[in-house]
């Protein structure tokens, strides 16, 4: 974390509040009331507990059949089980499958896998008691070594332990505090709902394509044959009538949690602590911190690793921070040129 997402108060410039931070950076416990909306209902999101997602998608299936998104390709990636790779104009739910050679519990951190030959693993199936033959999920009994735990998830290392986890997770648009994807659109297509959600109005999106690259997280995308950008709408229609999202709905786990971000904050601090005093001293929050590069999502998670297995930014930051600072350098500059204009005129020789 840089000095300037540390400490958003010391960079507050004139007209800004030093709490609050400036319209496109730092802490905003109000983004509705920012936004315009009076009286409006507290701010809602979701809290996505990765540690009890079972990669059933149901929530990709959801989002797809309330939203009407098209299908965009059932072809396995020859990775994992995931076949569809990441978010995009057509994907608002996307859930990972990552396969890591560590234990189940206990997460143990800094046990790389780079070493293994998944080939060579697959060609020596059904040769030792340790990894046994295709259809298998467990040891047959009395076949595993000694120690190995009832049950267990193969294949088994020679000390009885488990090698093989898989993490699971669910991802979806942040709905950032202080959304770049909003700040850049040129028509207001993408506006923020009395809800703190940030919507797409896809039939007057003009298709110009500034939001892509202006999103750190990398969600929002363009259809291809269409050119519109599309993203979650946090299912904005069903909040409207007291209704939770589709995905959250969906989930047989209660993997995806839909509610106040406050309560969902409280909530997920609690499930860390509990997951720590278990044993799993991996687990962490991404995304809650106001303090952060985009003030804070609208839509966090509980992780078992480092943001980057996942796929997401370790440090994101909202790409229109810098702004009011660019264009101060740029006016400074035009007045530097201006004034040596008029000089170079005053000097000249008559």
């Amino acid at each position: 974390m840089t000095d300037d997402t540390d400490a958003p108060a010391a960079a507050a410039g004139p007209g800004e509040d030093p709490v609050r931070g400036s319209a496109l950076f730092g802490p905003q416990p109000d983004v509705a009331g920012a936004a315009g909306y009076t009286d409006a209902p507290a701010r809602v999101g979701f809290f996505t507990d990765t540690s009890v997602c079972i990669g059933c998608k149901a929530c990709e299936v959801a989002c797809k059949e309330w939203n009407a998104i098209p299908e965009d390709g059932l072809e396995l990636t020859g990775m994992s089980y995931d076949n569809t790779q990441g978010l995009g104009a057509s994907t608002w739910r996307h859930v990972a499958f990552i396969e890591q050679r560590k234990p189940l519990g206990g997460q143990e951190p800094g046990v790389g896998h780079e070493d293994i030959d998944v080939f060579a693993a697959a060609g020596n199936l059904g040769t030792s008691p340790s990894s046994p033959g295709p259809g298998a999920t467990a040891p047959e009994p009395g076949s595993a070594p000694a120690g190995a735990p009832a049950g267990a998830i193969s294949p088994v290392a020679p000390d009885g332990r488990p090698e093989l986890r898989w993490l699971m997770s669910s991802d979806v648009c942040k709905h950032c505090t202080h959304a770049g994807c909003l700040d850049v659109c040129p028509t207001g297509s993408l506006f923020r709902t009395e809800f703190g959600t940030v919507v797409v109005q896809e039939d007057i999106c003009n298709g110009c394509g500034y939001c892509v690259p202006a999103c750190p997280y990398g969600v929002i995308d363009q259809r291809r044959g269409d050119g519109r950008a599309w993203k979650c709408t946090l299912c904005y229609d069903r909040l409207g009538v007291g209704m939770e999202p589709a995905c959250a709905k969906a989930c047989p786990t209660d993997s995806i949690q839909f509610g106040p971000l406050d309560e969902l904050r409280e909530r997920a601090a609690a499930r860390v602590a509990q997951l720590h005093a278990a044993g799993v001293t991996d687990a962490r929050l991404y995304g809650e911190d106001p303090q952060d590069g985009v003030g804070g999502d609208g839509a966090f998670f509980l992780l078992l690793d480092e943001p980057e297995v996942y796929g997401l930014p370790p440090d994101p930051v909202v790409t229109t921070r810098d702004l009011p600072a660019m264009w101060r350098h740029a006016a400074a500059a035009a007045a530097s040129l201006a004034a040596m204009a008029v000089l170079s005129f005053v000097r000249r020789p008559r």
